[in-house]
């Protein structure tokens, strides 16, 4: 398959630097022992990519940044980095690691007096976190995110890394229309034999999404019914 170049050296095609596509590819972390950090990162289900020899790399489920590792790659200390990662499900994502054999300390979130053992009480995006380290002590802080702060999601490409991401993203959809609605039902609604009160009462209540979503193999069909915190797929 060939490729086609579309630089341009048209002057009168310059941008400003703040309209210039740049994703972060690839983290470079320090290691004193390669093979040993090799087997740290492979349990922890992250995807071992092709590369030259002489680098290791390793990228998330559902990440577009990976990590490298190797000899001479950078000259920081080894255990001297530190990154987050983001899980839509704190927890979820904590027993998994645990049960790969990864030892991860306890859930804690943030409060204006410092951290705070357990869970965000309100579960907020940003607030949980969990912390690991790779042989070498490098930190990895687990943040438990749902909802992106205003402005750090563009409207026209917002998507999911993961279906992990996408049925979680829904579950918690479901959940919060199924509490407004508990919360502001009205009295009982007549029977059903009076056709008088349903008249006045309009079309059913019943929300049905029906939704098209593209995986890297398929077009799948999901129908979504969220009405009482329910889901159905199709």
């Amino acid at each position: 398959m060939g490729t086609t170049d579309v630089r341009s050296n048209d002057p009168s095609e310059m941008v400003s630097v703040k309209d210039v596509d740049m994703k972060v590819e690839v983290i470079v972390i320090p290691v004193s022992d390669v093979d040993r950090a090799r087997e740290f990162y492979g349990r922890l289900g992250w995807r071992l990519d092709v590369t030259p020899p002489s680098v290791v790399q390793f990228t998330p489920h559902g990440s577009g940044c990976s990590v490298q590792f190797g000899t001479a790659l950078t000259s920081a200390a080894p255990g001297s980095a530190k990154g987050y990662v983001i899980v839509s499900d704190l927890a979820a994502a904590r027993r998994a690691l645990v049960a790969a054999g990864i030892e991860v300390g306890e859930i804690f979130h943030i409060s204006p007096n410092g951290p705070v053992s357990g869970p965000d009480p309100e579960h907020r995006s940003y607030f949980s976190r969990a912390l690991f380290r790779d042989p070498d002590g490098n930190e990895w802080l687990l943040q438990e995110i749902t909802t992106r702060l205003p402005g750090r999601v563009e409207a026209a490409a917002t998507s999911f890394g993961s279906p992990g991401d996408l049925a979680s993203a829904f579950r918690r959809a479901a959940a919060a229309h199924g509490a407004a609605r508990r919360s502001t039902r009205g009295p009982p609604e007549p029977a059903a034999g009076d056709t008088a009160d349903r008249a006045r009462r309009g079309p059913g209540r019943r929300c049905r999404t029906r939704l098209h979503i593209m995986s890297n193999t398929a077009l799948t069909g999901a129908t979504y019914d969220i009405d009482g915190g329910q889901q159905f797929v199709s």
